[in-house]
């Protein structure tokens, strides 16, 4: 194995100013998403079940799953045995 000088990086400026928009930007968004969180948790568990729904729901359109409604033809459960 070849072992190689160890290289310098610089900071530049332009490289600072990019940061800080970054991390203003992001905790512009982590306020709103607090202010959010606040309004939603004021409204009482019909807000954070129906915000969780509303999650659940984006997480399967993303990944495209889309349940099926099991069907509940067995009126007991032990009442029916098929072999």
């Amino acid at each position: 194995m070849l072992r190689r000088k160890p290289t310098r990086l610089e900071l530049k400026l332009d490289d600072i100013e990019e940061f800080e928009s970054i991390r203003k930007d992001l905790e512009s968004r982590k306020k709103q998403g607090e202010d959010a969180h606040v309004i939603s948790s004021t409204d009482g568990a019909i807000g954070i079940s129906s915000d969780h729904k509303s999650r659940e729901q984006m997480i399967h359109d993303r990944i495209g799953y889309k349940p099926q409604p099991k069907p509940t033809n067995n009126p007991t459960q032990f009442g029916n045995f098929e072999f």
